[in-house]
């Protein structure tokens, strides 16, 4: 038994390949309970849909200016109920421009936009708040609105 014991000592290799084992079990348990503590939430926190703005027109001139701001989810299909908000970015805006989406998505704004001092382009900003009780999300950022001098 003894000669067994000196045996198992100086084979290294046993040793070695021990922490990456640790590792690679530990990295896949951690995996796992990532994925059962989603089921146990409920499939609906799986099932949600990110949605997107598409400006119409998205570039304009300083000013007075009327857009057509379409909702849409992953297919590219309106989304109504969905509040958009225009803000400034880096171009200048009186404060917070808002509207609800239609059936077919689409909200209108009127935005009176400027570029600041020194600067030909700006951006305004836009956000949306997906129809409450809905599986809709805005995690990304949505297109900008491109204010150029003419």
């Amino acid at each position: 038994m003894f000669h067994d014991l000196r045996r198992f000592a100086a084979d290294d290799r046993a040793i070695e390949g021990l922490p990456i084992r640790l590792v690679i079990a530990l990295v896949v348990g951690v995996a796992t309970m990532s994925v059962m503590l989603n089921m146990l939430s409920g499939v609906s926190g799986l099932a949600v849909s990110e949605l997107d703005v598409r400006p119409s027109p998205d570039v304009i001139e300083p000013g007075e200016q009327e857009l057509a701001l379409t909702v849409v989810d992953d297919d590219g299909d309106g989304v109504e109920g969905a509040t958009v908000i225009v803000r400034s970015g880096s171009a200048d805006l009186d404060g917070v421009v808002t509207a609800k989406s239609n059936a077919d998505g689409r909200a209108t704004v009127t935005v009176d936009a400027d570029t600041r001092a020194n600067q030909a382009t700006g951006t305004l900003e836009i956000a949306v708040k997906p129809p409450s009780g809905s599986q809709f999300v805005d995690r990304r950022a949505n297109t900008e609105i491109l204010v150029v001098e003419g």
